[in-house]
């Protein structure tokens, strides 16, 4: 057999072994390389991660492991690891999936409704990587409060209910900054305006709002009741808001958890700063966070001479209006006679 014969054969060997390498090398890299059922999942990377703890957070997902580390080797990711919430799809193969684990999906991050701060330090925390302890701690950070002109008792005000887009990694601090960030935008120079004119403050104005909130759920009657109550703020008298005693008591007990309905004579004279039958004025903290809407009715309230007001038997949710001692006392007489028929105890 002639040099050139032995050549050929050679060149024809290799090429084939290239070929051959080459289709199992485009088989690992671009093959299916998953192992999950659901059409996708979302895997969550802490932060200070390293390659190490990545392989053992998305090992229930992936089929080889061996063909991934092949690939995330060569694309120098096991050098650069970044934490976040990251959306793999069923059916990815080594390549996307390394390219899916550089790319951090963003969390839609919504709260409403919440009682309390460490309530709402909870839900967030349940939401993106900072702990509620860490959020609690940045809430209430003593120079964050004084430089934003907020206390421990108020600064609930501070979180507009809505939904934000942000990283799962973000911490408590960045978290905040956000939040007072929204703050600002929200209470821009129209609504500190409309405030104003009510004589009120951004933060009185949420915290009366709050008391707007618990005390309707319909919408449409909120801007009557804040009417109401800026009446009675007006005349000097009590807010005497049943929520605030309701709050008063919860806070008392802490315990949060439990369901109260009826408020009673003795219940009104109990001492708190949030009783506003026993103080005059605003409490010294939102009783909740209001939604947009109760602090729109705050904002801009329904004119009327109302200064009482009590819940209706004839339009549930609802409630009747008076401008007179005597017309509220036969309102609530009507009330009082159908909620003890009710046997409601508490």
């Amino acid at each position: 057999m002639n040099l050139k014969k032995i050549i050929t054969i050679i060149s024809v060997v290799l090429i084939t072994g290239l070929i051959i390498y080459g289709f199992i090398l485009v088989r690992q890299i671009f093959s299916d390389n998953t192992k999950f059922s659901e059409n996708q999942v979302y895997v969550y990377v802490p932060t200070d991660s390293n390659y190490e703890d990545v392989k053992k957070i998305i090992a229930p997902y992936i089929e080889n492991m061996n063909r991934f580390e092949m690939v995330a080797e060569k694309r120098n990711y096991a050098e650069n690891v970044k934490p976040g919430r990251f959306l793999l799809t069923k059916g990815m193969n080594s390549y996307n999936l390394v390219k899916s684990l550089r790319s951090n999906v963003p969390v839609n991050l919504a709260f409403n409704n919440q009682e309390r701060l460490e309530n709402f330090a909870g839900r967030v925390g349940s939401q993106i990587e900072a702990d509620s302890l860490s959020l609690l701690k940045s809430f209430k950070d003593s120079i964050f409060l004084k430089e934003n002109g907020f206390t421990e008792e108020n600064v609930l005000a501070m979180f507009i209910p809505n939904t934000y887009e942000l990283y799962w990694n973000t911490s408590a601090e960045k978290f905040r900054d956000k939040m007072i960030k929204e703050y600002r935008n929200f209470w821009n120079k129209e609504r500190v305006a409309k405030a104003a004119k009510q004589g009120l403050t951004p933060i009185e104005a949420t915290i009366l709002a709050s008391i707007v909130h618990k005390e309707s759920v319909k919408k449409d009657e909120r801007p009557r009741i804040a009417g109401v109550y800026l009446n009675r703020l007006r005349l000097q008298m009590p807010l005497q808001a049943d929520p605030t005693v309701i709050y008063a008591i919860k806070k008392k007990s802490n315990d949060f958890d439990q369901v109260i309905k009826r408020v009673f004579y003795n219940d009104l004279t109990m001492s708190s700063p949030y009783n506003t039958y026993m103080n005059i004025g605003l409490p010294p903290g939102p009783i909740a966070m209001p939604d947009i809407t109760a602090l729109e009715a705050v904002l801009n309230p329904e004119k009327n001479n109302y200064i009482y007001f009590c819940a209706s038997v004839d339009r549930f949710g609802y409630h009747e209006f008076a401008a007179t001692l005597e017309e509220h006392n036969k309102n609530a007489k009507k009330y009082s006679d159908w909620i003890n028929t009710q046997g409601v105890k508490r």
